[in-house]
This record gives structure tokens, sequence and C-alpha cells, in this order.
């Protein structure tokens, strides 16, 4: 049996059934006497009464294994025209009813026939009210959850800066590429590693070294953002000479500071900053 198929309600039998059983091998009469008299007398169980323990206890323990039984078969099961859970469900109302009778016609019940009353009821109530109170039809044990594919470099718990839920190698959540396709055939929004581009020559990439030019000003209203690079790309300084002072590796996310125009003024893990000229098909984080 698949204990994901199990409902409350199948729970709430099982636990009263087991209930019902320990009760079973209790003593089933009381004594109000003094302790020494009530030593000497005998308390015998519910399988030592044999009408009680065959008629009552069993009854209501098979009528739960019945019911349980039944809700995990594909198609239902007729015994004399009956379904197996009808059938369990009469057992365990038989159950808890001569039980009930037991304890009225008792002079003094013992602990096996309260609390194998109480189980019983409990056992009828779950039979019946199972399949009709949604409380009880909802699983027992839920689902499990699916885990989250972690992006590539990430790694669990790694800290990062405030506002940001992980540091290098942590993105967070998927984004559209900036400055790159937005149709998904063309990987964006995947983390890297999902594109199947393969890398181009490194010349083909950047721009070709120009005199130094006057620096763009700052974007307005730019909120800085973690990024990926598909390819190595050189990191050149904020000056506007044409050395690169770093380079940029895939697999690995920088931290964008601040725009200037076309170009991106990124941070390196080690807290040197640049400007990242070429921002075709970078991956935010």
């Amino acid at each position: 049996m698949n204990i994901r198929s199990l409902t409350r309600g199948d729970g709430v039998l099982i636990g009263a059934a087991v209930v019902l059983f320990i009760a079973s091998f209790l003593g089933i009469s009381g004594c109000d006497g003094p302790e020494a008299i009530c030593d000497q007398i005998e308390n015998p169980n519910s399988w030592e009464a044999s009408p009680l323990g065959w008629g009552s206890f069993f009854l209501g323990i098979a009528g739960a294994a019945l019911v349980v039984f039944s809700r995990s078969l594909p198609e239902q099961r007729k015994v004399a025209g009956l379904e197996l859970g009808q059938v369990g469900a009469t057992f365990t109302i038989a159950s808890a009813w001569t039980l009930l009778m037991w304890v009225f016609e008792s002079n003094n019940a013992g602990a096996g026939l309260i609390l194998g009353v109480i189980a019983a009821l409990v056992l009828a109530g779950a039979a019946v009210a199972g399949p009709m109170v949604p409380a009880l039809k909802a699983p027992l044990v839920g689902a499990p959850k699916p885990q989250t594919p972690q992006p590539y470099g990430m790694q669990p718990g790694q800290p990062g800066p405030q506002g940001v839920p992980g540091g290098y190698g942590y993105p967070g959540a998927q984004h559209p590429q900036y400055g790159g396709p937005q149709d998904p055939s063309q990987g964006a929004g995947q983390p890297f590693g999902a594109q199947a581009a393969a890398p181009q020559p490194q010349a083909a990439q950047q721009p070709e070294p120009q005199a130094q030019a006057p620096q763009a000003q700052p974007a307005a209203g730019f909120e800085p953002f973690w990024f990926a690079v598909p390819v190595a790309r050189p990191l050149y300084a904020e000056d506007g000479s044409q050395a690169p002072i770093a380079e940029l590796a895939p697999g690995t996310w920088y931290l964008a500071v601040e725009q200037r125009g076309a170009t991106l003024v990124a941070q390196t893990q080690d807290g040197r900053r640049g400007v990242l000229q070429d921002t075709t098909g970078i991956q935010r984080g």
C-alpha cells in the first residue's frame, strides 16, 4: 500500500484501531474496594471473555482494516452486493454499539471497556464521515515539493550583500537577458550552461580599440543587479583607457553598479571596478 494514497480519515481509522487493540488487553471490570482486596480479584481482559473480544473488539479492528483496504483499491470489490468499505463501516458501527451496551450493563466498567468504547466510537465516526468531510478526505502525507534547480555556480547558503539572497555564484530569481534577445529559444531567462550557442572569437565580440572618448553619463534610476557573461570578456578601466584591468569569466556572477549608455560598470569579487563595453547576451540574476 502506498502511504501517499492514504487520507486523514484513514489515519484516524488506523489510530483508533490501534487504541482499540491495546484496550482489548486491559481489564474490563473495575474494583472500588480496598487495594488489598482488589489485588486478589481476577480482572480478565476482553479476550478472556470471548463474546466481548471476538464480537466487539475484533469486529471493530476488522472493520477498520476493510475500510482502509477498500480505499486503496483502484476498483471497489463487492461482497454480497456491498462494497468492502460499506461492510467495514458496518462492522465499526456494530463494534461501537456492542461496546456501548457492555459499558451500560457493567456494574463497574474497567479501563479496557472505557478506552475501548471511546476508540470504537471514533472508529465508527471516521468510517462514516471519512468520504464526506473535506478535512478527512485530504491526503495524510502531502506530495513532496520539487527541488528548485540551482543555477550554474550557485553554492547553497552562500551569503551575499544586503538585499541580495546570495553572493557571487547566487543570482536569485531568473530574469530576461540584459541587452540580449527575449525569445526563450535564444536562452533568455535560463541559467548559464543551458545555452547552446558556441563561443565566438574574442576579436569578434569586443569593439575595435578606439581613442579615448568622453565618458557617458550614468543612467538615472539605475538599480544594481547581478549578471553573468556567456563568454570571457574584458573589463576596461573607468578612465576610458583601452587597457583591460580584468577579465569576466563565464559561470561567475558579477555586480553591475552603474550604467553608462550602452556599457555597464561592473565590480569583481576582489572589489575592482571597470567598464564592460560588450553587454550583448549577458544574463541577469
